[in-house]
Order: C-alpha cells, then structure tokens, then sequence
C-alpha cells in the first residue's frame, strides 16, 4: 500500500477528530454559549450542511486542480476556521466556522478518496478506502477522547486548538507525499455528469445516507444520553467513547477485507446488525454494562458497512468517478445532518434520549430496503449475474 494513503488516512483523522468530538463536548458547549443541549447538537448538523454542500462543489471546482494543491487549500482553509471558532465569544459565529470547515474538509475527502484510489490496483480500492477513511475510526477511538477530555479540563476551545494544531502538522505530510501533478487522464465535467444519470448510483446514496443517519443519529447524543440517561459519572464518559471506537476500528478493518468481493453481503450484515443494536440500547438505555457492550457494537457494525458503500459508488460509477463519488460523501452527511436534527426534535419533544435508538432503528430499516431493492435492480439488469456485485465487474 503506498505510504501516500496513510498520509490521506492521517490527514482525515485530525479533521475528523473535529467532526466527531462535539458528542462528547455538548454539555460543557451549551453551558458555555448559553444555548439548549439540542441546540449544540445543530453544530454538528452544522458540520455536516458543509459537507453536503463541500463535497460536489469542491470536486467540480477542483477538478483540474494538481491534487495535491487542492489539498494544501482545503487544509489551510480548515485551520482558519477552527482558529476563528476557538476565539469567538457567540454561538451563530461558532455555528459558520462550523460550516466553512467542513465545506473544505468534504473538498479534502473527495480529492483523497479519488487519490487514493487512483494510486492502487482494482483489487485493493475497499482496503485503501478503510485506510482513508479508517483516520475517522482512529479519531473515534483517539481524538473523541482526547477532545472530550481537553474540554472537560481545559475548556470546549482548547479542543478548538488542538484541531488546528494537528491539522498543521499533517500539511507538511500531504507536501512531502501526495503526487504534485495534475490527473494523468484530465477529468471531463460532461462525461461526469451524465454517469449521475444512473438510477443504481442514486439508490446507494440513498443507501448511505439512511444507514448513516441510523448511526450518527444515535451517536450524536452518545455522551449526553451516559451522563443523563445511563448516570455515567463525566469521567467515563470518554473511556465509552472510546470502547465505541475500538468497535469502529474493528469494523472498518473487516469491512475493508470484505467490501470488494461481497459488497452486499457486507452492507446487508452492518446494517442489520446496527438495527438491532439500536434496539437493544433503547430498551437498556439505563444500564450501564449492556450500553458499554452496545456502544462498541454500534460502531463496528455502523462502520463496518464504510468501505463497501465507498468502493460500490466508486465503482458504478466507471470512467468519471470523481463527482459521483463528491456526491456519496455528500449523502454521508445527509444522513450527518438529519440524523442529529430528528433526534433533537425527538428530544426536546420530551421523549427522553432512549429515543434516538428507535429512530436509529427505523432509519436502519429504510436502508436495509435499499440495499435489498438495489441487489432486485442488479438481478432484473443482469439476470444472468450473481446475487453478489463484484467490484471489479460492476466498474466496467
């Protein structure tokens, strides 16, 4: 595997810390700004609207763009914006850096999936993608933590400035290792927006985005629904975060091991199995020992579907990979966004935060019917095909 991906995955992991760490920093957040619990909780929605916006624009614009200067950019951009948001006394000035760094940390991950991709043979893109996106997973086990315990200690700020510290440092990382010269094959914009045409492609969007906020609408609230629900004392709180890590590794290792010879195997078992746990936790919310158990289990199944349903995208769609696979980052987030905000509404109906689970469960349950409509769609296109999709087929 070329040293480049690594970088890729490392780069990923200080901006995803930033992504991640507000579940564990809601309560010190909403104290702070003067706002409601599920009023902080938008900040992360907040994230996710740049991301869904980020990724396609930024993926267009770029297009022609050396990769890595397009990097350095996103990456510069990034680090102003967790500087601005550590030095600002008001929550709607919080609530646009949010925005603004995430709307380059998506143009990052669309140009880093397509490098990394571009710089491995076929039968290696789902490894390469759970390295990349595996820096996620090691900011849920490392930076989620480490950002709930900088804020419980040092204020949710220094969180702020450890951010855009580590995203310093990985500049000098994307400098030295990331090709400087532009595509070997330069993209071309029409040829990309007519493989979006493809209704299989839009399907597994919509797959992403339903098993994603299955996850993230459960995550989000994660160390609320401990300190409130379960009665965690604050000091726990970051060590179950980071068990629910550890499960994300584990998932995201075997997914990536699996993704590119059984794709819907790997989607159909993540998905169920998320389903299920999301039942488990709202029906044991108060007790301690099953929520441990639960939280490592939500996130190895929740991401071990990851690499599958990136490399399935990339794979659809053929020769122009570069937009349709900007747009499933964007449907990621789709799910980042709705997530949170239903269970914020769900919440401040006074429903109770064991509520999330159930809606983590229904969402599940609308993706799984993706996942099954879309091996129905493959069968009646290609009777003659298997039940299983092959990456490597599917890309021709």
């Amino acid at each position: 595997m070329p040293f480049a991906v690594y970088v890729l995955g490392l780069s990923i992991f200080a901006q995803g810390t930033s992504e991640i760490m507000l579940s564990g920093l809601l309560t010190e957040l909403a104290a702070d700004l003067g706002v409601s619990i599920p009023q902080a909780g938008l900040l992360i929605s907040a994230f996710a609207i740049g991301m869904l916006i980020g990724a396609p624009v930024l993926a267009v614009v770029t297009l022609r763009w050396p990769r890595r200067s397009a990097l350095l950019a996103f990456l510069a951009v990034f680090i102003a914006a967790h500087v601005v948001a550590a030095l600002t006394p008001g929550y709607w000035v919080l609530f646009g850096t949010r925005v603004v760094g995430a709307f380059v940390y998506a143009g990052f991950w669309a140009v880093a999936a397509t490098t990394a991709l571009s710089l491995v043979p076929p039968d290696a893109r789902g490894k390469a993608m759970s390295i990349v996106a595996g820096g996620l997973t090691i900011a849920n086990i490392v930076g989620l933590p480490a950002g709930t315990v900088i804020g419980q200690h040092f204020g949710w700020r220094a969180a702020f400035w450890a951010v855009a510290a580590l995203s310093a440092l990985t500049m000098a990382g994307v400098a030295a290792k990331i090709p400087g010269g532009r595509p070997t094959e330069v993209p071309d914009l029409r040829r990309e927006l007519r493989t979006m045409a493809n209704p299989r492609l839009w399907l597994s969007y919509s797959t992403t985005a339903l098993s994603t906020g299955a996850q993230l609408v459960i995550f989000a609230y994660l160390g609320t629904l401990l300190a409130k629900t379960t009665g965690l004392a604050d000091g726990w709180i970051p060590a179950v975060l980071a068990v629910y890590g550890i499960g994300a590794l584990l998932g995201i290792t075997l997914g990536g091991r699996t993704a590119d010879r059984y794709p819907f195997h790997t989607l159909i078992v993540g998905v169920a199995g998320l389903i299920v746990i999301a039942g488990a936790l709202a029906l044991t919310a108060t007790m301690a020992a099953p929520v441990v158990v639960l939280a490592f289990l939500l996130g190895a199944f929740g991401f071990a579907t990851n690499p599958a349903l990136n490399t399935r995208v990339f794979s659809l769609a053929g020769a122009a990979p570069t937009l349709a696979t900007a747009v499933n980052f964007s449907s990621f987030n789709v799910g980042i966004t709705v997530g949170p905000w239903l269970g914020g509404l769900a919440i401040g109906g006074g429903f109770g935060y064991p509520s999330v689970a159930w809606i983590g469960a229904g969402l599940g349950v609308l993706a799984l019917g993706t996942i099954v409509l879309s091996m129905a769609l493959r069968r009646k296109e290609s009777p003659a095909a298997p039940a299983e999709e092959p990456m490597l087929v599917a890309a021709h």
